[in-house]
């Protein structure tokens, strides 16, 4: 090889190697971009979920609590306030403090799992427990008696089950879809395994 054809040939392979440098750091780039999408649709869909609980709670606590139940479909569904210290179906009113804590342990772990997460379909799934979680932990919070140990607000009313708000629909609607993706063999971090 002539030292002419080595001039031309060296940076060709340089451009080679750079070439392929660049495709794996373009492909690393892809991967971080879409993981940067999932954890905003996660944001998005969470904000979403806790806003809707928030403007239905403040609706119902000025226009229905202290009044009587408001039939939507007979007496198969009505909206009724209740004030509820314990988890659903007034499961331990008396370990709010716990509820408090439990929901501030899954916005911990959330945040620790966007950290890897690929999958649009667990970016809905933990969008949802998290917008959940944090509506009935504003209750938690800044209803009364305050302290982390206030009551959830809760006003649909279907006959025969457990009072509940828009903030535990999100949980669990969050948490069926998680154990169907689990199922299925979908991880947050996009991979699917066969067991």
């Amino acid at each position: 090889m002539t030292e002419a054809e080595q001039a031309i040939g060296t940076p060709d392979a340089g451009k080679a190697e750079g070439g392929a440098g660049t495709s794996a750091t373009g492909s690393d780039e892809a991967a971080a971009g879409r993981g940067k999408r999932r954890v905003g649709v996660l944001l998005v869909v969470a904000a979403v979920a806790y806003l809707i609980d928030l403007t239905s709670k403040l609706a119902v606590v000025a226009k229905l609590e202290h009044h009587a139940p408001v039939e939507v479909i007979g007496t198969w569904l009505q909206f009724e306030v209740i004030r509820n210290r314990g988890a659903a179906f007034g499961f331990g009113e008396a370990m709010t403090i716990v509820f408090t804590v439990i929901a501030v342990g899954v916005i911990v772990v959330i945040a620790r799992l966007a950290r890897k997460l690929h999958s649009l379909p667990w970016a809905i799934a933990l969008g949802l427990l998290l917008g959940g979680a944090f509506g009935n932990l504003t209750d938690r919070i800044f209803r009364a008696p305050g302290d982390f140990q206030g009551a959830v607000v809760d006003f649909i009313a279907p006959s025969h089950f457990a009072v509940f708000n828009l903030a535990d629909s999100a949980i669990v609607c969050g948490g069926f879809l998680i154990v169907i993706l689990s199922f299925r063999g979908l991880d947050p971090d996009g991979t699917v395994h066969k067991d």
